[in-house]
C-alpha cells in the first residue's frame, strides 16, 4: 500500500538527506514521500465522502455532525497507524502529519455529502 521512504544510500539525486539521532545519514526518497502523501489524501477524501453520507443519513445536525467528522478522521488516523505497525518511520517522516495534513480540506467534502444527503432524506 505504501512505498518505503527511508533509503540506505544517500546518493540519490532527488532525495532529502538528514542526520539521524545516532549521527547516521538517512535519505528520504521524494517520490516515495509524494506517493505516500497521495495515498493518504485519497483515503481522507474517501473517508470524508463516506462519513458525510453517513452523517446525512443519520440526520446529524450542527456540532454533532462536525464532531462526527473529527471522530472519523481520528479513526482513519488510527487505522493507518495500525496498518503501518511499528515501522511507521519506513513510510513517513512523522505520524502527526498523517492526522493534520488535509484535515480541513476533507472537511469541505464531508460537508458537501453531509448536507446533500441530509437534504435528500430528511428535508424532501
Amino acid at each position: 500500500m505504501f512505498d518505503r521512504v527511508v533509503m540506505i544510500s544517500p546518493t540519490s539525486i532527488k532525495s532529502k538527506v538528514k542526520k539521524d539521532k545516532c549521527g547516521e545519514v538517512v535519505a528520504y526518497s521524494e517520490g516515495a514521500v509524494r506517493q505516500n502523501a497521495a495515498i493518504v489524501e485519497y483515503c481522507r477524501i474517501s473517508m470524508s465522502a463516506l462519513s458525510g453520507s453517513t452523517a446525512g443519513l443519520l440526520g446529524l445536525t450542527a456540532l454533532y455532525g462536525f464532531a462526527f467528522y473529527f471522530m472519523m478522521a481520528l479513526a482513519l488516523w488510527m487505522m493507518l497507524i495500525m496498518k503501518m505497525g511499528s515501522d511507521w518511520k519506513k513510510y513517513f517522516r512523522n505520524r502527526t502529519t498523517l492526522l493534520t495534513s488535509g484535515l480541513f480540506g476533507g472537511l469541505f467534502t464531508y460537508v458537501l455529502f453531509w448536507t446533500f444527503l441530509y437534504g435528500m432524506v430528511h428535508v424532501y
